[in-house]
């Protein structure tokens, strides 16, 4: 990713966290939990029996200022069962310096990661630089979605300026080729914001992605699901399956996500939607 101007802040923050699971005695077993800085998680949760491993990203500050990079690499050991999450939005303060966030994350042969994170929010003047990279390996599972807010639409701010730019790859663990790719840079003020080409003029937008396959009578299924907004979803020859959301307000984007998830997770991973308690809180 192009990074210009990044003398880091002097008072900047940086956060690591790694994660590691194995597949012990028929429980997925965290046996990696190493962090440095405001970055963690802490009990580790079972609510769906000990095949699912279930744990809460925190970052105490809640904020993403200037010059702050965040580091996150989970690894999925074979067999394993993961689900992670975090507690409430993420937000991209303005700064003149730029903040980033790399994410790493490893699904072993036959393991599932579920990676649901609550909504970004990039305030108007932030500098953002997001990075993922996910691989896969044989007969794993994916299930992941990224809902982002340009501005504040509850406050009526506007991104009149500022930058986002976001990587998104999912890669094979066996020889490294390249299966997803995108790319998006946003501009305050900029034309594409507004553009039917661009975002229309919506501030929220997110995107979900699986890896696997579903029958086309399921597929309409999720296409007939209400939305606050605009959606759409589509199965790839590739073996992924994507939906797209505009709109308004990110509890529809992530109100629209969930209801998708709860159709597609008995399909592609075997188990029943188990909604994470932290959400209603």
């Amino acid at each position: 990713m192009n990074r210009q101007n990044t003398t880091p802040h002097p008072f900047s923050w940086s956060a690591q966290i790694e994660l590691g699971y194995q597949w012990v005695n028929n429980r997925t077993v965290p046996t990696l939990r190493r962090h440095q800085g405001p970055l963690r998680v802490q009990r580790h949760l079972y609510p769906e029996g000990p095949e699912v491993c279930q744990h809460i990203l925190l970052h105490p500050p809640g904020g993403i200022a200037g010059g702050d990079t965040l580091s996150i690499y989970v690894s999925a050991g074979k067999n394993t069962s993961v689900q992670i999450t975090n507690p409430g939005a993420t937000r991209w303060y303005r700064s003149y310096y730029p903040s980033y966030q790399n994410t790493k994350l490893y699904i072993d042969d036959n393991a599932i990661l579920e990676w649901l994170p609550q909504e970004s929010i990039f305030f108007s003047g932030c500098r953002a630089y997001l990075d993922t990279v996910i691989k896969l390996g044989v007969d794993s599972r994916l299930i992941t979605w990224d809902i982002f807010a340009l501005g504040r639409p509850g406050s009526n701010e506007l991104f009149t300026h500022g930058e986002v730019h976001q990587r998104f790859q999912i890669r094979s663990h066996l020889n490294n080729q390249l299966l997803w790719s995108e790319r998006m840079k946003f501009l305050g003020g900029n034309i594409l914001l507004h553009s039917p080409v661009g975002l229309s003029g919506y501030p929220i937008a997110g995107t979900l992605l699986a890896n696997g396959a579903v029958s086309a009578k399921l597929l309409e299924a999720c296409r007939n699901l209400p939305i606050e907004g605009y959606g759409g979803i589509t199965q790839f020859p590739t073996g992924f399956i994507v939906a797209r959301f505009l709109g308004q307000e990110s509890e529809a984007a992530r109100n629209w996500f969930i209801a998708l998830w709860e159709i597609l997770r008995p399909v592609l991973i075997g188990r029943s939607v188990c909604f994470p308690r932290i959400w209603n809180t």
